[in-house]
């Protein structure tokens, strides 16, 4: 993809999605580095919660979020089983949005269908740009990813200043849904504190099933427009605020009651 995003303009804004949960100190030394560097950020836990290991869960939320924070913010996302490897480092533009991942997948979801975009990966040189000297094979989002935030969001670099733009990254992990004569396939990619059961589907693939049901592990569920629309105990699915599918359970968890987890598939049909 050829440079058409623009020059980025930073807001200050650095958002956080990590699978380090709060346990352990991780998330707060990155932020330690982030101020060092730039005392004025403003940095904002989109969550630390991903499931560990699996990129393609925090690719699926950044997709689905970062349109609500404003254009000049940085994100960066650390799931990174391979971290201290020769794997690369992923700088992408989007939108007047600057992501900064391991090029493990992780973005993917980010980049499908966006607009102005713009793909790097690091170059050689670049942390000896930025003042960052030998960092440790295990804690790359201390040593790295924050660093490199800081920076762009105080406005002292750019992303092209980081590494050239390349034609792709390493493509995302979820599979498209399947759609067929009216019929959609996808598949449960989280599972949120509630415990309802967050799809791949996104509700312009409804368009051709006028009167849907979801099925998932036997159950068919009718598709309905809020929580409330049935009894409390009861199974449903809507379009959540995020523009995809979901299926709920009233008042209880959708997950504990349907025994469902990642990677389930689910089918939606016409009645």
């Amino acid at each position: 993809m050829s440079e058409r995003a623009g020059r980025f303009a930073a807001s200050g804004v650095v958002t956080l999605t990590t699978d380090f949960g709060l346990r352990d100190p991780f998330v707060g030394v990155m932020k330690g580095q982030l101020l060092v560097r730039f005392r004025e950020v403003r940095i904002v836990d989109l969550t630390h919660e991903v499931l560990a290991h699996w990129p393609a869960e925090a690719g699926f939320w950044l997709a689905r979020a970062f349109r609500y924070f404003p254009p000049g913010t940085v994100h960066v996302a650390v799931v990174d089983p391979g971290v201290g490897t020769a794997r690369d480092i992923a700088i992408v533009e989007c939108e007047g949005h600057v992501f900064l991942a391991p090029d493990n997948g992780l973005l993917g979801s980010v980049i499908e269908g966006a607009e102005a975009i713009t793909l790097r990966r690091m170059a050689p040189g670049a942390l000896a740009r930025i003042h960052v000297g030998s960092p440790s094979a295990t804690f790359h989002g201390r040593d790295i990813f924050a660093p490199m935030a800081a920076e762009l969001a105080a406005g002292r670099i750019q992303p092209s200043d980081l590494g050239p733009v390349v034609p792709e990254l390493i493509p995302g992990w979820l599979e498209e849904p399947v759609v067929g004569q009216g019929q959609v396939t996808g598949s449960i990619v989280t599972v949120d504190h509630f415990g309802n059961l967050i799809t791949n589907i996104d509700a312009r693939l409804l368009d051709g099933i006028p009167h849907a049901v979801v099925r998932a592990a036997g159950k068919e569920m009718p598709l309905r427009r809020t929580y409330a629309d049935v009894r409390p105990g009861d199974y449903l699915a809507l379009v959540n605020s995020f523009g995809v599918v979901e299926i709920a359970r009233a008042e209880q968890s959708a997950a504990e009651g349907l025994g469902l987890d990642r990677g389930a598939p689910v089918t939606i049909v016409h009645r």
